[in-house]
């Protein structure tokens, strides 16, 4: 599990919050304009979202040891070169390759060796995960954001590359193994195991033709368009409203600190309740974030958004991470994982175009805020009247 964890954080370099580290020094250093990057990140996120295909059935076959390490060493090496380059065109193909390899493929290797290690108490051991993981987060974004202050974007991206491949690749070679083999007391013929219920394993194929397969993970789809957008302009976001840099790093710090309240009380209420409608709740907090983000004048307030923010993206990332198994069972649990991950990876592929086209043609966020606040109440509705597939059959 801790393992895992490490693994999701070392996706920092190919997700929309890490580059949004290193946007604004970036985009001086190439002298991009905003829409530009925007659009390089859009490509970039589209083709490296072709990354996901084919690693869950890869990692159902041969196990996350040789997947994680093999992944782990080349997104540090190409961490490294990225930040030794100065070409627009290699550094479109350097940013596609972390995208591929951080946001896609190493994210579905870690969420899914959870999903394969546990089957009982899945919900718990995802709750455990996601804290452990915030927490690595909450530790690598200011330390990441302090480098980029002090010595500049390409000491701290190289810094981050050189992580990856001395500390996660040896790691993980060393401590991840595959999960030990489930039995079944039916199969293995003890007549007197009480059974008279099975889980009921669905295929990629039947998980696609339910309506909560969409309805969940559109809903952390949409979490994820609207978390990349405001994470890869976050520090412009704040700009309009008046506030200086360091209230971004700050923001950031409290979002990824209240979502450990998110992952706790999102775990319990999983175990407890039905996941359909924490999602709902989920989208319902997101909403009321973006309304109040249109009209946000002090630093109080930037922190109680980056509070309900983190808190809704924990309950968002403990549903995601557990509710793929526990409604559709393990045996195909890479492949649905990672048509789920293949839909919030396109998402957030869009989510900084969206907000880049509309301050370029409206001079501001808050047409873009409005929107999306519209269509996240849509899908709270959604969620909550979405029925759920039983898990288990006679």
């Amino acid at each position: 599990m801790l393992v895992a964890a490490a693994a999701m954080v070392g996706t920092l370099p190919g997700r929309t919050q890490g580059l949004g580290l290193i946007t604004e020094p970036l985009l001086r250093d190439l002298n991009l304009r905003r829409v530009d990057y925007a659009q390089i990140n859009l490509w970039a996120t589209l083709i490296g979202a072709l990354f996901c295909v084919g690693i869950g059935q890869l990692q159902d076959r041969i196990g996350s040891r040789p997947v994680l390490v093999s992944i782990a060493l080349a997104l540090g090496f190409v961490t490294v070169a990225m930040s030794r380059s100065s070409n627009v065109a290699l550094m479109f193909v350097l940013i596609t390759l972390t995208r591929g390899l951080g946001q896609s493929a190493l994210s579905v290797v870690s969420l899914t060796m959870v999903g394969q290690w546990f089957r009982k108490q899945l919900d718990l051991a995802m709750a455990i995960y996601t804290v452990v993981m915030s927490v690595g987060f909450m530790i690598a974004f200011p330390v990441v954001g302090a480098m980029v202050s002090q010595h500049g974007w390409r000491f701290a991206w190289a810094r981050v590359g050189w992580s990856l491949i001395i500390v996660l690749a040896p790691t993980a070679m060393l401590l991840v193994r595959r999960p030990a083999k489930q039995v079944d007391p039916v199969e293995d013929g003890d007549s007197t195991a009480a059974a008279p219920l099975r889980l009921k394993e669905y295929t990629l194929a039947e998980a696609l033709m339910t309506p909560a397969f969409w309805v969940m993970s559109a809903g952390s789809a949409l979490y994820g368009l609207i978390a990349s957008g405001i994470g890869l302009f976050n520090e412009s976001v704040l700009h309009e409203r008046g506030f200086p840099p360091g209230v971004y790093y700050q923001s950031l710090v409290v979002t990824a600190l209240t979502s450990l309240i998110g992952n706790f009380l999102g775990g319990y209420l999983a175990a407890k309740g039905s996941m359909n409608r924490l999602m709902s709740m989920a989208m319902l907090m997101l909403m009321a974030a973006l309304i109040s983000l249109v009209n946000v004048r002090t630093i109080w307030q930037v922190d109680v958004i980056a509070v309900v923010m983190g808190i809704s993206g924990g309950f968002v990332m403990v549903l995601f991470f557990s509710c793929w198994g526990r409604i559709y069972g393990r045996t195909h649990l890479g492949k649905i994982q990672g048509a789920a991950q293949t839909m919030t990876v396109l998402a957030s592929a869009v989510g900084p175009l969206l907000l880049a086209l509309c301050i370029a043609r409206t001079g501001s966020y808050a047409a873009g805020f409005y929107i999306l606040a519209l269509v996240v109440g849509l899908m709270a509705l959604a969620a909550w009247t979405v029925r759920l597939p039983r898990s288990w059959n006679p």
